[in-house]
């Protein structure tokens, strides 16, 4: 059975990504574009890269059957979407981050659960040939018990090409929760570990100089259930001339009982030094993946068991949202 989806804001360019997945999909049916922000409307109106419907999306949710929100607004305007768009009793699919606030994450989990609703976002590193190659190592044992790992998420700024709005007070929310949610879904999916303690977290303003209230820099260090340490920086430092294309760009490394294992997500390789070996191997990347996100929610919604499922969601945006908070407040040692 076809499903009907709806598109609710498309204020930042992730968004399109879906738009095209569900424009290819058999399975699915647009049939409403939502853009409430008169410049972006008028500007996807004259590329013609949308279809505009709508320039309310509460008129939207009222006149339009649909099965489906996507939501790509601004970040602190996605949960309010969310939350209507679930209580008038529609399943949910964002871009991430999906909200900014706790309070939000709060009242969108008791809409999902109390209607039986499934709220689904882009986290789509879970489909990287690189990532489930770790995972399945790490699955058989190849690093026997995981104790620390380090990962960059560090991205370009691009500051000509982002949103205007990033840099506005009240609209992005933080870097953190910006970025590091990705790495936050995957490396329990990688390890089968669970986040338990936020240790240490921290932003500020480094190369952003002509936004001073933006906080470009951003690290923090977790604890997963078995003790094993996290590093992460999900700064805004790449070079923007380079844009994505350094190793750098999503770059972990894995350290186990039985050697350790690094890996970026686009070289075609893993690294992979055991205990007993004399140095580095290259490690094949498997013909598998991952599960694809539009694919999961869309058999979520079906009635079957997936992986990325309203848990696996909810869980990664509160434990993002929590590291966030511990960096805006100075908090130190904050239970996930």
């Amino acid at each position: 059975m076809t499903l009907k989806i709806a598109f609710a804001g498309f204020r930042h360019g992730h968004i399109m990504g879906l738009y095209n997945k569900a424009q290819s999909s058999a399975l699915l049916d647009i049939v409403a574009a939502c853009e409430e922000d008169d410049a972006v409307r008028l500007g996807l109106e004259s590329a013609r890269d949308v279809k505009i419907t709508h320039s309310n999306i509460d008129q939207m949710l009222a006149e339009t059957p649909c099965d489906m929100v996507a939501v790509g607004d601004y970040y602190s305007k996605r949960g309010s979407i969310i939350i209507r768009s679930l209580a008038a009793g529609k399943h949910v699919i964002a871009d991430k981050p999906i909200c900014t606030s706790l309070d939000e994450l709060t009242e969108i989990e008791k809409l999902a659960r109390s209607k039986n609703l499934q709220v689904g976002c882009q986290l789509d590193l879970r489909g990287n040939p690189n990532i489930y190659g770790a995972r399945e190592l790490i699955k058989n044992g190849d690093l026997g018990n995981i104790h620390a790992i380090q990962f960059g998420g560090q991205h370009p700024l691009l500051p000509g090409s982002r949103p205007g709005w990033y840099f506005e007070d009240g609209k992005h929310g933080g870097t953190i929760n910006d970025i590091a949610i990705h790495a936050i879904d995957v490396i329990p999916w990688m390890t089968g570990l669970v986040p338990e303690e936020v240790i240490a977290a921290r932003t500020w303003n480094a190369f952003a100089v002509n936004a001073p209230n933006f906080n470009d820099g951003a690290q923090f260090m977790i604890k997963m259930n078995n003790g094993c340490g996290v590093l992460g920086d999900v700064s805004y430092f790449a070079p923007d001339s380079c844009g994505f294309n350094l190793p750098y760009y999503w770059r972990f490394t894995i350290w186990g009982t039985l050697g350790v294992l690094e890996f970026n997500i686009s070289e075609p390789f893993l690294k992979l030094a055991l205990n007993g070996s004399s140095g580095v191997s290259q490690i094949a990347l498997p013909a598998q993946v991952g599960p694809d996100y539009l694919d999961d929610f869309i058999e979520a919604i079906n009635g079957k068991n997936v992986e990325l499922n309203n848990d696996a969601v909810i869980n990664a945006a509160r434990r993002t949202l929590i590291i966030q908070q511990a960096a805006d407040q100075k908090l130190y040692s904050v239970q996930l």
